[in-house]
């Protein structure tokens, strides 16, 4: 008799806990919600942050703001992403570079991507482009790798420093087209500068940073990322069209919330997030304008394309042969 007291004291402490959190998820959000940005305030993915911030606010109807936690290859804010409380109310931007590339870098990372987060959707993703200074007499990836296949490193490439996503995709570039570049690192100071002067001809990243300078004649576009040719971009081929089907090294941001967060409450946010994405024209429009694409997902779909990405980014890495340690 004992036994079945304790077991229906038991069950009723379950319910009670699962009420409380369907009583918590009915209710959130019902104050701020923040937003860690482990990125340096003024960079693209803390710009595209501070964006799907503002419209998360006027969907989810409290104020979402945006916390920098920048350093240490974006480890800082992540990990405290982390460990923050599992109510909701904080959550944390990743990146390529946090969660796919980062944990094949290191040997030590204060944070695992399966065990410490729970996925809510990607945000979007920027193709990668292969950008050169105009006195570069190539005009598309295939007539580049035709003249590094008869030059090898004849070309320099600027990067971020070893590891950077500038420098792994140019290594990816390199591996899949038996090519061979120089690469730059810049560790203190943007390369782009030096990019436009000459200093350095190539440079492998996303568009946003380099559309400006391409626009006005001062940068130019051998080849983006994707199936097919971007609808802003059209005279631009793809790599695939150089002949490199598997290039595809891609830019995203997405947002997290620590592990254990209630379910109810990670549905909820990406539902959120569908608004505030795929139905939103001005925010897409921009997005399409440099390159990318805006793009929702739900949990479960974010959840695998993490696993895919960080499996496509590790074999780079270990092809690389590049450790951080």
């Amino acid at each position: 008799m004992t036994l079945i007291r304790r077991f229906v004291g038991l069950a009723a402490v379950c319910a009670a806990l699962l009420t409380g959190l369907g009583v918590q998820a009915q209710d959130y959000p019902n104050k701020a919600i923040r937003i860690i940005a482990p990125f340096p305030v003024g960079t693209g993915p803390d710009a595209n942050t501070r964006e799907i911030a503002i419209e998360l606010t006027k969907v989810l109807g409290q104020p979402v703001v945006v916390e920098n936690r920048p350093g240490a290859s974006n480890m800082i804010g992540m990990e405290a992403g982390a460990k923050a409380a599992p109510d909701g109310y904080t959550l944390v931007m990743g990146a390529t570079s946090s969660l796919s590339v980062v944990p094949h870098l290191y040997s030590k990372v204060p944070y695992n991507v399966e065990r410490d987060f729970a996925p809510i959707s990607l945000v979007g993703l920027l193709n990668t482009a292969l950008i050169a200074n105009p006195g570069v007499t190539q005009n598309s990836a295939r007539e580049l790798i035709a003249h590094l296949k008869a030059q090898p490193e004849s070309m320099a490439a600027a990067t971020l420093g070893p590891g950077s996503y500038y420098h792994l995709a140019g290594e990816w570039f390199g591996f899949g087209s038996g090519t061979k570049i120089k690469f730059i690192p810049y560790n203190t100071s943007s390369p782009y500068a030096d990019l436009v002067s000459g200093q350095v001809q190539l440079m492998f990243d996303a568009l946003p940073a380099a559309v400006g300078n391409v626009r006005a004649g001062k940068l130019k576009v051998l080849a983006l990322t994707g199936k097919t040719r971007h609808p802003n971009f059209p005279d631009v081929p793809t790599f695939a069209e150089a002949g490199l089907p598997d290039y595809t090294p891609t830019a995203w941001i997405g947002l997290l919330a620590p592990a254990g967060t209630p379910p109810a409450i990670v549905e909820k946010l990406s539902a959120a997030m569908q608004k505030a994405t795929t139905q939103n024209p001005a925010l897409i429009e921009k997005w399409r304008s440099y390159g990318g694409e805006l793009k929702a997902m739900t949990p479960s779909e974010f959840s695998a394309f993490l696993k895919t990405d960080s499996a496509k980014w590790g074999q780079v890495v270990r092809q690389a042969n590049v450790k951080l340690d």
